[in-house]
């Protein structure tokens, strides 16, 4: 996966914890307004903001993002307890020069005929808004960060956690 610099902090923290977690559950809105998510394997963030994964034309999801462009990403990681939130405005294209630099053999099960399969496009995710909650990574000072909120009520120490205008 590629992460490219971000044009501020804000973002190259998204960034980071996107490359730690890598995939996300994609969740777009149905005809008649349910929700449906499934697994995304994140192939780019690039330095505009926007997420990249490859998919298949023919999903449900490429018809539900072509209709209803809001879509949420969630990104986790319950063993280090940082979660990450994504709203954004999905894109569905199909960029030949953006496939080939984003082409991976991990690709390839899903789309065995490679670059030329007429089913392969790309959803492009850009964010508008994310919310991210992220603790220490060393386990000691996440116990130490609970322990000192039951025993004082600070929660300073569990980690950080925020809201990022895209």
């Amino acid at each position: 996966m590629q992460i490219e610099t971000q044009k501020d902090a804000a973002l190259e923290k998204v960034g980071s914890m996107i490359d730690a977690a890598r995939f996300a559950m994609l969740t777009t809105v149905d005809v008649d307004g349910s929700l449906h998510s499934r697994p995304m394997a994140t192939m780019q963030m690039d330095g505009e903001g926007c997420l990249w994964f490859f998919t298949s034309a023919s999903s449900l999801k490429v018809a539900e993002a072509q209709r209803e462009h809001h879509v949420n990403l969630c990104y986790t990681r319950p063993d280090k307890q940082d979660y990450l939130s994504i709203s954004g405005t999905a894109e569905v294209m199909r960029d030949e020069a953006k496939m080939e630099t984003l082409w991976t053999p991990w690709v390839k099960p899903w789309f065995p005929k490679g670059l030329s399969d007429p089913d392969l496009t790309l959803l492009k995710v850009k964010i508008g808004r994310a919310d991210y909650w992220d603790a220490p990574n060393n386990v000691f000072e996440r116990m130490y960060g609970l322990a000192k909120a039951i025993t004082t009520g600070n929660k300073d120490a569990l980690g950080d956690s925020g809201t990022i205008q895209a």
